[in-house]
């Protein structure tokens, strides 16, 4: 465990001290604006533009060490949010746009890096992993309220949901926008009309999460046989969901198809692929069905309570979900290919 955190902390903070290289994220900025004016423009924003600072871990607590890795998750942002600045268009408190986007997948990597290394039975990492984010948003907050003219915590917390929140996001995990967006709702520095979608947002964030329990459900098969979730025996549990004709749906069952650990797995009781189906157009399902694995366990939800019960949170279709012996989730509407790495690793040790 600590050689596979130790490589992320050194990858990770060699990227993050790589701070002039990436786009600025203004184009051109005023079109308007001709010659040496425009020009003049440029030279000034460029001469107060700062790099992404260089988090450089104290030797006293060594390289390879739990408390390097609890320092990074502490200090990360500090010297950020320390610095001088201003927040335009094209950077955010006086750093380029495109290398804070930058900073902050490095950030995430190491989030999701900690909750890899988790289980629920020890939890220890990820919820380390998960202050380090709350403490991220009292930074964020401190450093609006000491310049409440400032667009900083506009143009940051619009990053955070681009990353975490939003369902295309190949970096998204509600895990850790969960403290971010509560720390939203309770905020002075959101506006008044904004707070119930934080609400909203972190009440959809707080199910199914890391190391609880999916909620049983029950479900048909073409035949009209009838099974549940929580009858399911394996180690893992892959749930699923899907619609017939959906084009990401088509791309995630030859992903998964393709990938070598996922038939041998099934073969030996280790995995279940759970496919399910929530909506209505039960004939379109049944007449698309020779289009899903026979190994997969194919059904649909004929009660309606995946779609329509306020104990699971499916936001979009498709979305995959894997969980382990005693169905507590590990993944939560997770990437396909976080998914299958994890279980390819699974696989080979």
């Amino acid at each position: 465990m600590k050689t596979k955190i130790a490589i992320l902390l050194a990858a990770t903070l060699a990227l993050c001290s790589c701070g002039g290289g990436a786009p600025s994220g203004g184009s051109s900025g005023s079109g308007a604006a001709k010659g040496g004016q425009a020009e003049g423009t440029k030279a000034e924003e460029a001469a107060t533009t700062r790099s992404f600072p260089e988090l450089t871990i104290p030797s006293v607590y060594g390289e390879n060490t739990d408390e390097a890795r609890e320092y990074v998750l502490q200090h990360y942002w500090d010297a950020f949010f320390k610095g001088e600045g201003k927040t335009t268009p094209e950077a955010v408190l006086g750093v380029a746009d495109g290398d804070v986007e930058q900073a902050l997948a490095n950030y995430i990597q190491i989030l999701q890096t900690m909750k890899l290394l988790s289980t629920p039975d020890e939890p220890g990492l990820f919820r380390q992993a998960q202050g380090s984010v709350k403490r991220l948003f009292s930074q964020l907050e401190a450093r609006q309220l000491a310049d409440t003219s400032a667009r900083t915590y506009l143009r940051f917390t619009e990053m955070v949901s681009k990353y975490l929140f939003d369902p295309n996001s190949p970096m998204r995990d509600e895990d850790f926008y969960l403290p971010f967006v509560q720390g939203m709702a309770a905020s002075p520095c959101t506006r008044d009309d904004m707070r119930n979608a934080c609400r909203y947002e972190a009440s959809q964030c707080s199910r199914n999460g890391f190391g609880q329990t999916m909620p049983d459900f029950s479900f048909k098969s073409a035949k009209g046989d009838k099974g549940s979730l929580h009858s399911i025996k394996s180690d893992y549990t892959m749930l699923f969901f899907s619609n017939p004709g959906c084009n990401s749906c088509k791309e995630i069952i030859n992903d998964i198809k393709s990938c070598g650990c996922i038939k041998p797995m099934i073969n030996d009781g280790r995995l279940s692929i759970v496919n399910i189906y929530i909506d209505e157009e039960v004939q379109k399902w049944r007449e698309y069905l020779p289009n899903y694995p026979k190994e997969w366990i194919n059904g649909y939800d004929y009660t309606f309570s995946l779609r329509d019960s306020n104990e699971f949170d499916i936001r979009a279709i498709p979305s995959l979900y894997l969980l382990d012996s005693k169905k507590r989730v590990l993944m939560k509407d997770a990437p396909t290919g976080n998914v299958l790495t994890y279980l390819d690793k699974i696989y080979n040790q």
